[in-house]
């Protein structure tokens, strides 16, 4: 079922093929430098790089009896290399291999997501400076709380994406580590210097420390950001989905031609794709808690995290960069109903102007408890007596008497809550 998610880049990075070519670009790695360092001839590795090859299907076929896939890999490999697959895997652990090469796997799935994630932040750049000026009714709680700048929700989206990219960055350089330091991490079989050598020629730093394996705080670091980026993704996909219920209507996510949204009700628009975002979001930070939980691990290493993280890497990178694609496409097509924004900007008749007259009230003199209650009481009227919240304060003596008819007008001025909109925009140089 995850294929349906996945792109030709990270099904072929999670392939069992490419899997196997990393491996062996490893073992071949240690090799070059074990001739470098004169250990070896130059000639021996280069005829086993000649001849070394690996067929899954065989390596499938081997591990039926042995049980170990990297026992499995290095039979068949000697399968085609003969007598020089001695020098293979020379003093070295099989999670030397299968760990550095899976820094490299989790490294390249990285970089493509840092690439999506990009290429949000330019969608979400565009949306904030188009609707910078544009009003709405700000929402807390999820009631009606006071005008503001609909461009300010795309900027803080905005910047969030801006928080994950660095994450991932962190992520990804903390997970670009190998290790070629033998069962125990202690070097028995093996010099320090391969090890040094050796990741430097795959892209990779050397863990400064290890035991049997890369300690698992790499990857749940790494999981972890994903998470955060999934999680992102569904707080702007909730958002979409809120804003466009049919009490509200202010967004839609695109609809295409074609498309149907119910079997029963024709006039159906749903938000399958945000829906969709924030269920997968939910499978990506389960992920997560699997990666903190191998951290812990039995002495030098146990195998209770190999099961898990054979699922939850491969399957967070891919959920991951679908969510993220998913949503650059419904913000890239958003359709943001603008007689709708204005119409709900009116609905509750003025009430939403209060905290704006508090303010001047204050202002003016009147004490701030005096001047809550007035405020108070007359909004709440507003509902009861489907008058305009301005009609019914302009029936209070003592509002009369501080401020002017046009004064009164004034205070009910959206364009006021955008004056310092340009102030936050300067931050990010839009």
């Amino acid at each position: 079922m995850i294929d349906r998610y996945t792109t030709p880049e990270l099904r072929e990075i999670w392939s069992e093929k490419y899997k196997y070519e990393k491996w062996l670009s490893v073992e071949l790695a240690v090799l070059e430098v074990r001739a470098e360092l004169g250990e070896i001839q130059i000639s021996i590795v280069k005829k086993i790089k000649k001849k070394a090859k690996f067929d899954p299907a065989r390596i499938k076929e081997i591990e039926a009896t042995t049980h170990h896939d990297v026992i499995a890999f290095l039979e068949n490999i000697a399968e085609s290399v003969g007598p020089l697959s001695s020098y293979v895997h020379l003093g070295l652990t099989s999670y030397d291999v299968v760990d550095t090469a899976l820094s490299i796997l989790m490294k390249e799935a990285g970089q493509i997501i840092y690439q999506e994630l990009k290429e949000l932040e330019a969608v979400l750049k565009r949306r904030a400076i188009e609707e910078k000026n544009t009003l709405t009714v700000g929402r807390t709680h999820g009631i009606h709380a006071e005008p503001t700048s609909l461009g300010l929700k795309f900027l803080v989206w905005y910047d969030e994406t801006i928080h994950n990219q660095k994450r991932l960055e962190t992520a990804i350089s903390n997970i670009s580590y190998g290790k070629i330091s033998g069962a125990c991490g202690n070097y028995a079989h093996i010099l320090p210097k391969i090890e040094e050598l050796t990741c430097k020629k795959l892209g990779l730093k050397p863990a400064p420390v290890s035991t049997q394996i890369i300690q698992r705080d790499r990857h749940a670091e790494y999981l972890s950001a994903l998470a955060i980026i999934a999680t992102s993704c569904e707080k702007f996909a909730q958002e979409v989905r809120h804003l466009q219920r049919t009490e509200i209507n202010e967004f839609e996510e695109p609809f295409l031609k074609g498309q149907k949204g119910s079997s029963a009700m024709p006039h159906k628009k749903n938000p399958i794709i945000c829906e969709r975002i924030c269920g997968l979001a939910r499978v990506v930070r389960g992920n997560a808690i699997s990666s903190l939980q191998n951290i812990p691990l039995w002495g030098e290493r146990d195998i209770s995290n190999s099961s898990p993280e054979r699922i939850i890497i491969p399957d967070s990178t891919i959920l991951t960069h679908y969510i993220i694609r998913k949503i650059k496409e419904v913000l890239t097509g958003l359709l943001i109903l603008k007689d709708n924004l204005k119409k709900n900007l009116n609905l509750t008749n003025g009430v939403i102007f209060s905290g704006r007259i508090l303010t001047e009230l204050i202002k003016k003199g009147m004490p701030r408890k005096e001047a809550y209650e007035i405020i108070q009481i007359c909004s709440f009227q507003v509902g009861k007596q489907k008058k305009h919240l301005k009609s019914l304060l302009l029936k209070e003596k003592v509002v009369k008497n501080l401020f002017s008819t046009r004064e009164i007008e004034n205070l009910f001025n959206p364009d006021y809550y955008l004056r310092n909109i340009d102030s936050v925009y300067k931050r990010f140089r839009l």
